[in-house]
């Protein structure tokens, strides 16, 4: 494992390498690039209602939570977790709201997905398809050949 990995929920270590140049300053709560081999899951766009298309709150922080949840349940249908992702695109509507919270985004996010950093963008846009919506994630997770 390369030694700017991050550990993984379960084990304490990720089974893919992540990637920064040793001159560049360490990523952090991200990481610059990721090399994985196996069977990749691809997650499309998910947002923050729940598995009946319902939204519960119209919080930044509360579709941020349910958002990651709906990632790691989509994840476990593909036999992959959080571990195993490898890239994540936040699409957010308002990057105030975002940079506000980093504290408790951070909360969710390791209450979802551990200390499991991939390589991540996150854009803001002027608006979701669902109108309500407030975040959406794209994600990408690759599970290793021997865990398969």
């Amino acid at each position: 494992m390369a030694p700017n990995a991050a550990p993984t929920v379960a084990s304490g270590q990720s089974p893919h390498e992540f990637l920064n140049p040793k001159s560049w300053k360490p990523a952090k709560g991200y990481a610059n690039g990721v090399a994985a081999r196996g069977r990749m899951v691809f997650l499309g766009g998910l947002i923050g209602w729940n598995g009946q298309q319902e939204f519960e709150t119209d919080d930044f922080v509360g579709q941020v939570d349910q958002t990651l949840k709906n990632i790691v349940e989509v994840l476990a249908e593909g036999g992959a977790g959080p571990e195993h992702l490898v890239r994540m695109t936040w699409y957010v509507t308002d990057k105030r709201l975002y940079l506000d919270n980093l504290r408790e985004i951070g909360a969710a996010y390791r209450r979802h997905l551990g200390k499991n950093f991939p390589a991540m963008a996150l854009v803001q846009v002027v608006a979701l398809v669902e109108d309500r919506a407030k975040v959406e994630i794209e994600a990408t997770a690759v599970v290793p050949d021997e865990a398969a």
